[in-house]
């Protein structure tokens, strides 16, 4: 009974997930819509996840999980490259944006799940821990801490923090206001290209974390 139970609710997650790429807005989604989806009744949703909100911050879980994995797979990558050595700092920031760049540009990737989570916890981030939960997780970030500071030793803990955090922010503006990055760059930059966005991003940033003259 219990292998059943976790079918379903396996089920849910992923018929949640399949809508939730598919959907303009959120509110296009619906218990009936995810339940029919799944083969299963929309009581099922909350007898699995206690709510429908519950059910997306538990598929946005799981997706920011694969996209973090991504993200600490290109940093061992790099770490690995040039191993005894500090790693390259070029491919340490693209190992941290680069993944978020690729999945918002390719259509077949779950980003629009992540999207609809990050405007759904602006309305209810306070009131919700899961919500917290996921959005102010950052040990995935921090793990970059320790090998920057190997590239950059002159920076404290602090400083590396702060610059981590301004280097995401340049990736959420970049990711999430396409039309004001075109109007700003006169339309002459190809922003459906990830490589050369990835590229171009990495030369605004990489400064922040080299030793001024």
């Amino acid at each position: 009974m219990h292998g059943r139970a976790n079918l379903t609710a396996m089920r849910l997650m992923d018929a949640c997930e399949h809508l939730l790429c598919e959907a303009e807005a959120l509110e296009d989604l619906t218990a009936r819509r995810i339940a029919i989806e799944a083969n299963a009744t929309p009581s099922a949703i909350a007898y699995h996840f206690g709510s429908q909100e519950e059910l997306v911050a538990a598929v946005a879980e799981r997706v920011y999980r694969r996209l973090n994995a991504e993200r600490l797979r290109l940093l061992q990558k790099a770490i690995d490259r040039r191993a005894p050595d500090p790693p390259n700092l070029e491919e340490v920031i693209a190992a941290l944006v680069g993944p978020s760049i690729r999945w918002s540009l390719d259509p077949t990737s779950s980003y629009p799940v992540l999207s609809h989570f990050t405007s759904m916890a602006k309305t209810h981030r306070e009131q919700a821990p899961h919500y917290r939960r996921i959005i102010d997780n950052v040990e995935h970030h921090r793990a970059f801490i320790p090998h920057l500071k190997r590239i950059a030793p002159w920076l404290d803990e602090v400083d590396i923090g702060w610059r981590l955090n301004c280097a995401l922010g340049i990736r959420s503006q970049v990711t999430r206001s396409r039309s004001r990055t075109e109007v700003l760059t006169n339309y002459r930059m190809n922003l459906d290209d990830p490589e050369i966005v990835i590229t171009r991003m990495v030369e605004v940033i990489a400064p922040m974390f080299r030793r001024i003259a």
